[in-house]
């Protein structure tokens, strides 16, 4: 462990965005306005609980046991008595967790990346009792559509409801790219994130390049440097500039060398994990793709917090399409970390998933649509 955190200082890695060229300054910026996020200077907050409910995943287990283990208490959606016919949870490839924090009398309540559509997400909010209009933050993680393409129906639907200003924290312009997949002279569209939408709904895009404070309880790691054996996978590129409809990232945005092209790689200079410090357990780190690492992005919160206690890694970990031998090293390089839990969702796949029961018995429990854990 400490061969690689001692590799890159905290302030090196705190001031990781100015390197990578990703610093813009706050204002009118390609047809919205953004802010610039509280970037993280001394001790990171301590909240006394948390509870991460998965708001839309790949599944829902009706029949899942609880799980609950002391640290941890799992819960799983129960159905309330109606005279209606049932409605269920829907599930699709993509991911949205909705997060709640509590540190002394305040409470802090955050949605983290929209899933692929807001048929399910939409939905799932309203089965599940989640409140848009309490919400303190929106976070999205990175600029996949299966984690961004339910936003637009969300906020035609809640955008009345929301608080005013409601911050919303992004890894930077990068988010905006048009993603293509397939060969490069047949590409596939695999959408934009709509800053029309965005600055219809009157929410606050806050770029947080840098490790930042998010809504006075969390903090992202910013940019994840590669310190591990992991190298991100490159399932798309983005398309670098505005289209004629207005969609797509401003090259002026962008880094440094990224702004001349037309097709850059999708490196995910612009991921980030958010990350919570539970009094007396550790860190919190929620990933919700890993296209960085799942070990790098551990790394990289502990790397800014000066925390190395870590109660539970929780989210995606990219890792479905990787080789077993891949899959067995990652999971041998978590445990190495010490977690109290690890919670796979998404794309981790279901031989991580075997594989970290094997390796780390105990501390696994099964994550699906509609489940609930709260730590602390």
């Amino acid at each position: 462990m400490g061969k690689y955190l001692g590799q890159i200082p905290r302030r090196a890695l705190l001031g990781a965005a100015g390197a990578t060229g990703l610093g813009l300054a706050g204002g009118f910026f390609a047809g919205i306005n953004v802010a610039q996020a509280k970037v993280l200077s001394g001790a990171v907050p301590v909240i006394d609980r948390l509870s991460v409910r998965v708001v839309t995943d790949s599944y829902f287990h009706q029949f899942a046991a609880a799980d609950s283990v002391p640290g941890l208490q799992v819960s799983r959606p129960v159905r309330p008595p109606s005279k209606e016919l049932p409605r269920t949870l829907l599930n699709e490839w993509g991911l949205s967790l909705h997060l709640e924090s509590t540190q002394g009398s305040t409470t802090r309540r955050m949605l983290m990346d929209f899933g692929f559509s807001s048929t399910a997400l939409n939905n799932n909010l309203d089965l599940l009792g989640i409140d848009p209009s309490q919400l303190d933050a929106m976070l999205l993680t990175h600029g996949h559509y299966d984690h961004f393409g339910g936003m637009v129906g969300f906020l035609q639907q809640h955008a009345s409801k929301l608080k005013k200003d409601l911050p919303f924290y992004l890894g930077g312009e990068e988010c905006f790219c048009t993603r293509e997949t397939g060969p490069v002279n047949s590409p596939s569209n695999f959408g934009s994130l709509d800053r029309h939408a965005i600055a219809k709904a009157g929410v606050q895009v806050v770029f947080a390049e840098r490790a930042s404070l998010v809504a006075d309880h969390a903090f992202t790691t910013g940019y994840i440097p590669l310190v591990s054996f992991e190298k991100p996978m490159q399932p798309s590129r983005m398309r670098v500039g505005l289209g004629a409809d207005g969609l797509g990232c401003s090259a002026q945005g962008l880094p440094a060398d990224k702004q001349t092209l037309t097709v850059a790689p999708d490196d995910f200079q612009h991921e980030q994990a958010t990350c919570f410090h539970l009094k007396g357990k550790g860190l919190v780190v929620l990933a919700s793709c890993g296209h960085r690492g799942i070990v790098n992005s551990v790394r990289a919160a502990m790397q800014v917090s000066g925390i190395r206690q870590v109660h539970a890694i929780i989210g995606g970990f990219h890792l479905m399409p990787m080789p077993a031998d891949y899959v067995k090293t990652t999971v041998a390089e978590l445990k190495s970390l010490n977690p109290d839990f690890l919670i796979p969702m998404h794309c981790s796949g279901l031989p991580f998933y075997e594989e970290a029961k094997a390796q780390m018995p105990g501390k696994v429990p099964l994550a699906s649509t509609g489940t609930t854990f709260t730590l602390g």
